[in-house]
């Protein structure tokens, strides 16, 4: 009798997170890079189109293949046709997910515009373990070699910079009068007590008034409230001194700014 053979199962194909890749598909070109392939087979063609560069193409396409958690294109190198890339089948599902999740964030935003509510849940598509987030509009666009120095208006006026690299800019499509967040962490931003002293290169001063003070062994949190109008959570040293109601430096640097589009 012969010997019966066993059967090995196959891996599990891993399955393309919706989640991760769309949590923030309004916030970039990256589906748009998609859909441009898709089109097109080609990635040149695509970031032609959507008005980017071929790195800043790439660029996406990485950040939303690591998001997704699978190979969501598939490329041809040479040959007599030159190459092309093309959407593997979890790709061409992630575009059908984004259609309709842009479909059904529609119709919610429409439904509850009427009672004011569009704006606040429109920034709910931003969800970051960063605590300090302010609307702002982009001031300026200050390009700087293969970095672009980015000024954000504050509600109240003052100006706030972030440093991003060209690449981001051309993929957030940045351009004077566009709304934005920024954010950053509360770790990133230096409170000291006392009036603003002069701005040093590449780091933001903003004067305010604390409102809150956590003491702690390794720090005191302070939570501020800028001259401008938003609100600020940073880190004093140990022993500070800073009290409720008393005037405030915090400082953040440049580069630890993160601009985001939300809605």
């Amino acid at each position: 009798m012969a010997a019966m053979e066993k059967t090995v199962p196959s891996p599990a194909a891993p399955a393309v997170s919706f989640a991760g890749a769309l949590g923030h598909e309004r916030a970039d070109k990256r589906i748009e890079i998609l859909q441009g392939i898709a089109r097109s087979g080609s990635i040149s063609q695509a970031a032609r189109e959507a008005g980017i560069s071929y790195k800043a193409a790439w660029q996406a396409l990485d950040t939303l293949t690591n998001l997704a958690g699978v190979p969501l294109v598939s490329r041809a190198v040479g040959g007599a046709g030159g190459g092309g890339a093309s959407l593997t089948a979890e790709g061409r599902r992630l575009l059908e997910a984004a259609q309709q999740v842009e479909l059904a964030r529609a119709e919610v935003l429409s439904r509850f515009a009427q009672g004011g509510a569009s704006g606040a849940l429109a920034q709910l598509a931003v969800r970051t373990s960063m605590r300090n987030q302010m609307p702002c509009r982009v001031a300026a666009l200050q390009p700087q070699g293969q970095i672009v120095r980015v000024q954000l208006a504050l509600p109240g006026g003052a100006l706030l910079a972030a440093r991003i690299t060209r690449e981001s800019a051309q993929l957030l499509m940045l351009r004077p009068g566009l709304p934005v967040l920024a954010l950053c962490k509360a770790t990133a931003v230096a409170v000291s007590a006392g009036g603003a002293a002069h701005e040093p290169p590449g780091r933001n001063l903003l004067p305010g008034r604390a409102r809150r003070v956590s003491r702690g062994g390794t720090g005191d949190e302070v939570s501020a409230e800028l001259d401008a109008g938003p609100q600020l959570v940073g880190f004093a040293a140990p022993g500070s001194g800073i009290r409720a109601q008393g005037r405030v430096t915090l400082a953040v640097d440049e580069a630890a700014v993160v601009v985001a589009l939300a809605g």
